[in-house]
């Protein structure tokens, strides 16, 4: 049998191909029948493999949280070192495609690389002896800081122009058209010294509840004793 022209429609191709849209054009850019005219298929062809848009932005978030790796997790004895490379791990997948941060905001809903991740980092923290409530909050905030940090890029807030920074209005923004230019040095960094500072507030919190409860530290089977998990501890 001869091969088909065109590559047979999937699931696969679709969200390739709405995530390339909108990496280069933004969430707005996606419909579905700017999807089908670049897939080559008819509309409704696209309803075969999903109902509605929102399904395939949601797998288009789906396949960004796959790429975050979680290994670091796995059999974890270091809940602050493992946290630091998740975060970088996250970061860096967030870098390439920050126009689908929005979707990812929302939260993992049903989409399974996005609970994966959720229930990594709250196994990690609970089997670390944090009790299951501020485990949840742990993974709450560093979604927040993470997500922050890959909307927009502070350095590239500024123009590159020395005279749009008068002194005698902005007398501390002399070199301010400078941060364009060092825009990945200047982003970079302020993601390390946020995630330094985060860290360290949580070891503070996790010696006070060691010394406090004898519950930080002492594995999984204290924890589970430490608070107890309801619908929201399910996930971090």
């Amino acid at each position: 049998m001869a091969r088909p022209r065109k590559p047979l429609l999937s699931r696969a191709l679709i969200v390739e191909t709405a995530g390339a849209l909108v990496d280069a054009e933004g969430l707005e850019a996606v419909s579905t029948r700017r999807l089908a005219a670049a897939l080559g298929v008819s509309g409704p062809s696209l309803y075969n493999h999903f109902r509605t848009k929102d399904e395939i932005l949601d797998a288009v978030a789906d396949a960004v949280s796959a790429r975050v790796d979680l290994s670091m997790f796995e059999g974890c004895r270091d809940w602050r070192g493992a946290l630091r490379a998740w975060a970088h791990s996250y970061r860096d997948a967030l870098a390439d495609h920050p126009n689908i941060v929005p979707v990812l905001a929302r939260g993992p809903g049903r989409r399974p690389a996005g609970l994966r991740v959720a229930d990594a980092v709250f196994g990690a923290m609970t089997d670390a002896g944090w009790p299951p409530a501020q485990a949840t909050r742990i993974g709450a905030l560093m979604r927040y800081f993470i997500l922050g940090s890959a909307v927009a890029s502070f350095a590239g807030g500024f123009v590159d122009d020395e005279t749009a920074y008068d002194p005698a209005d902005y007398p501390h923004l002399g070199q301010a058209h400078l941060l364009a230019e060092r825009r990945r040095e200047v982003d970079e960094g302020a993601f390390d010294t946020g995630l330094a500072a985060l860290l360290d507030g949580l070891a503070l919190q996790y010696e006070a509840l060691a010394a406090g409860t004898g519950a930080a530290g002492t594995g999984a089977a204290t924890a589970g004793t430490a608070a107890p998990a309801g619908p929201a501890d399910a996930r971090a």
